[in-house]
């Protein structure tokens, strides 16, 4: 879907939730929504990178987002129900939610994993993704069409040595969505899809592979037409599919 070409106002009056939306693919995604015609929502847990995003968007005179600053290795159903509350006051609905925030965790055996390690990564990765997901359901369901996308990678779909947690909880997410696809397929409007951006220029690339030449890796802005398409309503009809950007 590279060679994907959006219209200029493909999400206008559109609310979308970008997790892990202050670095990388959520930040790259969170400017390439707002550009077209989106408010956004930017959950993460660092709020000078948030802060940084809203200023980009702001100078382009496009539609302050929201800022959420939350720590997903910490927060629970409960802060995730005040996230859903907080966006159906103001907004009355969410018509996207894009999980993009991950941690990387060790690259090691699994024989060798810190288990403590193992429970922060599957935390973050699949745990907070479910329950943002979950408590957000009731907010999705208001929208004319509504989009769930999660981020996974190649290793969550043909497991590799040594991915450890990361592979684990993608692999968990491509389950998920796919269960969850189905559920909400017979009465709701709400499609969940999974979507693997392939081999991107991002920090989590380059600690995954410290050795590797970013030159020759697709900067973040190339795998965007993907990213609007299933955000967009061109792709209303398209649930349940294991997505390559």
């Amino acid at each position: 879907m590279r060679d994907y070409q959006p219209r200029p106002d493909l999400l206008a009056g559109r609310v979308i939730l970008v997790t892990g939306g202050g670095d990388g693919l959520g930040r790259s995604a969170a400017l390439a929504y707002a550009r077209h015609g989106a408010t956004v929502i930017l959950l993460g847990r660092t709020q000078k990178k948030l802060e940084a995003v809203y200023d980009q968007i702001e100078s382009e005179g496009l539609t302050a987002p929201l800022l959420m600053p939350v720590d997903l290795a910490k927060a629970g159903l409960a802060e995730f129900e005040q996230i859903a509350a907080a966006i159906d006051q103001q907004f009355g609905r969410l018509d996207g939610l894009l999980h993009s925030a991950a941690m990387l965790g060790n690259l090691t055996p699994l024989s060798m994993y810190d288990p403590a390690v193992w429970v922060q990564v599957m935390q973050v990765n699949f745990n907070a993704a479910y329950l943002l997901t979950r408590a957000c359901l009731p907010v999705l369901e208001k929208a004319d069409d509504a989009s769930v996308v999660f981020t996974t990678s190649d290793v969550a779909r043909q497991g590799r040595a040594y991915w450890g947690a990361y592979a684990a909880a993608g692999a968990a997410l491509e389950n998920l969505a796919q269960v969850w696809a189905d559920e909400l397929a017979a009465n709701t409007r709400i499609r969940v899809n999974t979507l693997d951006p392939g081999a991107v220029r991002t920090g989590l690339r380059a600690r995954a592979y410290p050795g590797e030449d970013p030159g020759r890796l697709l900067a973040p802005e190339a795998v965007m037409p993907t990213y609007l398409y299933r955000m967009g309503a061109d792709s209303k009809n398209v649930t349940g599919q294991a997505l390559t950007a």
